[in-house]
């Protein structure tokens, strides 16, 4: 991770990292949390965020998948384990942070998909999380 990347985008990488291990491996929030701890640049992360997202990601799941689903099209065994990751963690962020823009939300969803994702699956993601945003955060994106 770069020294360049704010708090908060840091916070996210460690996040959808832990998800793949979550989704992946089948770790829980306890060995994904002392797994990151002891990464090199986790305590340059915003440490509230990470906690929100990867808490709001593994207890909400099963719902987040569902609003996720009908924008997708494929079956959801079918999209990678990192772009489901990166999806879930942007359904959460838009679902239950509306503190943050959803634009800046889809934009670092991307950018999490081009550092980790497939060739283009920030396509992906920016279609699913752009189809998604005006049911979460319909008056937000009547002011586009």
């Amino acid at each position: 991770m770069s020294a360049g990347k704010s708090p908060r985008h840091k916070a996210r990488e460690f996040a959808v990292q832990g998800l793949y291990q979550w989704q992946v491996g089948g770790q829980d929030a306890t060995a994904i949390q002392v797994q990151a701890e002891g990464v090199a640049g986790f305590d340059k992360a915003d440490r509230a965020l990470y906690d929100a997202l990867l808490d709001g990601v593994l207890s909400d799941s099963d719902a987040l998948r569902e609003l996720l689903t009908p924008f997708i099209d494929r079956a959801w065994e079918e999209v990678s384990p990192i772009e489901r990751g990166i999806l879930l963690l942007g359904a959460c962020e838009l679902k239950h942070h509306p503190e943050t823009p959803y634009r800046v939300i889809i934009n670092e969803a991307i950018e999490l998909a081009k550092t980790y994702g497939g060739s283009d699956g920030h396509k992906f993601v920016n279609g699913v999380l752009d189809k998604l945003a005006p049911q979460l955060r319909a008056a937000e994106a009547k002011r586009r």
